[in-house]
């Protein structure tokens, strides 16, 4: 009862918050509360000349740093909201006024438990970037390398606790009360997204990320990650080499630093294919402003706090389904999501075929270099409803990844798609892991599997066959039933050798 009435004081400030840069539509859309949603209609802002996104936008900029956090997240659904609002949110800023550098100093301190002096011989009160979770300092450590230290803000976990559990009561409300909703999966989206800022709270948990993703590219000659200084780091505070670089959403300085944004581009291209396909854990923050390009070339880049992961089945689902839609056989794409589970298999397959054609071919009729992905899986997302289809809220973070990759993409050469960049990578990929060597490899795999389970089989129907005989002992008051005429024929180590081949079959097969 307190939660509740809690977070419907909660739920009415943020109301009033949308009502004020006349955004309430979300909230309409999603029938929470309606007569308090009706009760802050009154205070709707009129005459706002600004797009729905745009005023959506400043709204969860005015709620704080948790709300800025779900909107971003919400860029990448364009089944809850327009297209043209999830573009408007993908520009959803995340930066805070700075807190002061004698604040940092001293969770710097109590963190390390050391002072100042003795972890750096200078260090900038003025941050270099403020945002909603952390800010980064610039400093020198005392043995002279130079360092970027990262902050996290004063109070910022307590507030994101209050806001998530507002953010939980929501979406149990739209599953008790909208059951046209429950196929987009809200509590588990909110689950996602508490996940994601679980880690983003623990600067060692980004620590260990960035370590994780520099041993993945350790003898790429393309792409590194910055060193980690772990003697500097701890739950609050993470120290990591400071990057000499230009920013890789800026073409024009790339090309004056004497680098070909083109191949650049090429190598931002083949690194997403190998975080994804190759090692299943990719930078998931990768805009203009998270990565550099060093004096080397190389792509480096920094904040790591939103990462994520794709398991192996789901990789060759995303890899078979860029590359259908590459090829625009869109039975081939209706077979891949029939295939994975994700469209039930009620449905028409003819029909699913015939609307990944609608949103394919008004893309792919298209040059080229203006040909999205991320559109197209955002059109994707839209038939959901048509077809009964159920969100995978885990595939929503590399939605928005390929998102800014095309983005990235965009500023660094207009006239070029970095998917077909990436195409011939993902398709030897598919040859190398999909293909019939392949698949032979992986049924002799699971076929050895089988058979290295059958001593522990047999040694458990030994036990079985000891524990049925000692039963019998104890019963022998009781007459025995007329035996079959096919058991003494079978004796048990022709049971036990027909099970355990049954066993290793079944294995194969699986």
């Amino acid at each position: 009862m307190f939660r509740a009435l809690r977070n419907s004081w909660r739920l009415l400030a943020v109301a009033l918050s949308f009502a004020r840069h006349d955004a309430l539509f979300p909230l309409e859309t999603l029938g929470i509360a309606p007569a308090l949603i009706a009760w802050a209609r009154l205070f709707r802002a009129r005459g706002d000349k600004r797009r729905p996104g745009q005023r959506l936008a400043a709204a969860l900029e005015q709620m704080g740093p948790s709300f800025i956090k779900l909107g971003q997240a919400l860029s990448t659904r364009a089944d809850l909201l327009s297209e043209e609002v999830a573009a408007d949110l993908g520009h959803l800023q995340d930066h805070l006024p700075a807190f002061p550098g004698s604040e940092a100093r001293a969770i710097i301190e109590r963190e390390l438990g050391q002072p100042l002096g003795a972890l750096y011989s200078a260090f900038d009160d003025v941050p270099v970037a403020a945002a909603s979770i952390a800010q980064v300092h610039f400093a020198v450590t005392t043995d002279g390398r130079h360092v970027a230290v990262k902050v996290l803000r004063p109070g910022i976990a307590q507030a994101f606790a209050r806001d998530l559990d507002l953010f939980y009561w929501m979406a149990e409300l739209v599953e008790r009360t909208q059951p046209r909703f429950r196929r987009l999966k809200p509590v588990e989206s909110v689950r996602a997204f508490a996940e994601i800022v679980r880690l983003e709270m623990d600067l060692r948990m980004e620590a260990a990320a960035a370590e994780e993703l520099a041993l993945n590219f350790l003898d790429d000659p393309n792409y590194r990650a910055p060193a980690i200084d772990w003697d500097r780091t701890a739950e609050r505070v993470l120290t990591l080499e400071r990057i000499d670089g230009t920013p890789i959403g800026d073409r024009a300085a790339i090309a004056a630093a004497g680098h070909d944004p083109d191949v650049v581009m090429k190598k931002c291209a083949e690194a997403f294919f190998y975080q994804v396909f190759r090692d299943g854990f990719f930078h998931a923050d990768m805009h203009g402003g998270n990565a550099f390009v060093d004096r080397e070339g190389r792509i480096v880049p920094v904040d790591f706090g939103i990462m994520g992961r794709v398991d192996e089945d789901t990789r060759g689902y995303l890899a078979e389904l860029l590359v259908a839609f590459l090829r625009r056989d869109y039975r081939a794409v209706a077979e891949v999501q029939f295939r994975a589970g994700y469209v039930p298999p009620d449905q028409s397959l003819e029909m699913f075929a015939q609307a990944c054609r609608s949103i394919g071919e008004p893309i792919f009729g298209k040059p080229s270099h203006q040909i999205s992905i991320a559109r197209l899986l955002a059109q994707l997302l839209r038939v959901t409803e048509q077809f009964e289809m159920t969100v995978q809220p885990e595939l929503l973070l590399l939605q928005k990844t390929m998102l800014m990759a095309e983005g990235m993409g965009t500023r660094l050469n207009p006239t070029v798609n970095i998917w077909e960049l990436a195409r011939p990578l993902i398709e030897d990929w598919m040859r190398t892991h999909f293909g019939p060597r392949a698949t032979i490899g992986r049924a002799t795999e699971d076929l050895m599997t089988g058979l290295r389970r059958l001593p522990r089989l047999i040694d458990s129907l030994h036990r079985v066959a000891e524990h049925e005989r000692r039963k019998v002992e104890l019963a022998e008051a009781v007459p025995a039933p007329v035996p079959s005429r096919l058991w003494p024929r079978i004796g048990f180590t022709e049971i036990v050798a027909v099970l355990a081949l049954a066993a290793a079959i079944a294995a194969w097969w699986h």
